[in-house]
């Protein structure tokens, strides 16, 4: 049985992420003790709302040390995914955890295309990963926000919502989904189950 930290900030979505992981078998420890999130065997980056508030929350837990310093398996999830660049431009702009070069902005609207972006959505593009294992071209997963991350060498997979969304991306050790796997049927579960698999 694969045991996964999920780090529990006050800013995620932990609840949903934690039954998910349990369905599949996994053993799910929620915690915001630094100790115990260098210690993990995996690590989850959950989160909901606002970069700025994450990041303070964060800070003000002493977790950015350890989560920058962690070299085992470490999967941010929607914000978190966002929090594992350089900077936001949300709020007037703010330091992120600096783990993936890149500034994450406002996803720009338009009357048929409103924002946030809320809903299932096709992912294109997917490069060969072993988050990826199974997951192809056209997979539906489901997408919930307001600001997109950067397009570089670290995606894996988009989407496109009137822009190209990095919707999966790595740089070494850590991995990011701009959608929730726990909410995206067999593709989240799949993505899911891959990362329960990664050597540790």
């Amino acid at each position: 049985m694969s045991t996964v930290t999920v780090v529990g900030y006050g800013a995620g979505n932990t609840a949903s992420v934690q039954f998910a992981l349990e369905r599949l078998g996994a053993s799910v420890v929620i915690t915001d003790n630094a100790d115990q999130i260098a210690a993990a065997e995996r690590l989850i980056l959950p989160g909901v709302g606002a970069a700025a508030y994450a990041m303070r929350r964060l800070e003000a837990l002493g977790l950015t040390t350890p989560i920058r310093a962690f070299s085992r398996p470490l999967l941010g999830v929607c914000l978190g995914q966002q929090l594992l660049f350089d900077r936001s431009d949300e709020g007037g702009g703010g330091d992120l955890l600096g783990l993936i070069p890149g500034t994450v902005r406002k996803l720009e609207g338009r009357a048929d295309l409103p924002v946030p972006h809320m809903g299932w959505t096709r992912l294109e593009g997917v490069r060969p990963d072993p988050l990826l294992a199974g997951v192809s071209d056209g997979d539906y997963a489901y997408f919930v926000h307001s600001f997109v991350c950067p397009d570089g060498d670290a995606t894996l997979a988009t989407a496109a919502y009137g822009t190209v969304v990095p919707a999966v991306v790595r740089k070494a050790n850590r991995w990011g989904c701009q959608f929730h796997p726990e909410r995206s049927a067999a593709t989240g579960a799949r993505i899911l189950q891959n990362f329960l698999e990664l050597s540790a």
